[in-house]
């Protein structure tokens, strides 16, 4: 598949890696391109062209901003984000949202990434686990949800060759629960340290 990855950070670059170790063409879109030997750098508008998949992989505050200056009608959009509160602090309590339970990050994509189809995935979990994600003979669950069946396939497609085992939960409106789990991640990964990761198992399989 042709993937776009805007956000050229730990998750993008995570993604994009195995995604390329697999054969599918990558490229990242990024406002200040830069020269890489292993990596196609891009301009937001010209990544966005190059890709039947768009994934975004910057931070929450800055979707808006991409979204409202970048068309994605007619691609296949994976939100990555995590809507985390603005000032969160490591403190007793640890991480919030901002918001949540009446709509979701993915939600507030889908409004603004008009004519696409918006699937929530990668969000879950931690760049150490998405760069390997299998704990001995186990694979990791990597949860998503959207309300497109045909993009929900290839992005399940996308997650198995990652190493994951994908777990489809539903429509996109399911993110208000999939954002929750990242914050639980974040806050025990606070304590534990990032080798922890969510496994979903079904008896007798």
């Amino acid at each position: 598949m042709k993937i776009a990855i805007l956000g050229s950070g730990n998750v993008g670059t995570a993604l994009g890696d195995g995604w390329s170790a697999k054969g599918h063409h990558v490229v990242y879109g990024s406002r200040s391109p830069k020269t890489s030997s292993d990596r196609k750098f891009l301009s937001i508008r010209e990544a966005i062209a190059a890709g039947e998949i768009v994934v975004l992989a910057v931070p929450y505050d800055a979707v808006k901003d991409v979204l409202s200056q970048h068309s994605v009608a007619g691609k296949i959009v994976i939100d990555c984000t995590n809507p985390i509160a603005p000032g969160a602090r490591r403190v007793p309590g640890g991480f919030d949202l901002a918001v949540g339970f009446t709509t979701s990050a993915a939600e507030e994509v889908a409004r603004l990434a008009k004519e696409a189809c918006v699937v929530k995935a990668f969000n879950t979990t931690g760049v150490g686990n998405m760069r390997e994600p299998r704990y001995g003979n186990r694979a990791l669950t990597m949860f998503y949800a959207g309300d497109d069946e045909v993009a929900k396939e290839k992005v399940r497609q996308l997650i198995g060759d990652l190493g994951f085992d994908p777990v489809d939960v539903g429509p996109l409106k399911m993110a208000r629960y999939l954002e929750p789990m990242a914050v639980l991640w974040i806050n025990l990964a606070m304590k534990m340290g990032t080798d922890i990761a969510f496994q979903l198992m079904q008896r007798g399989r």
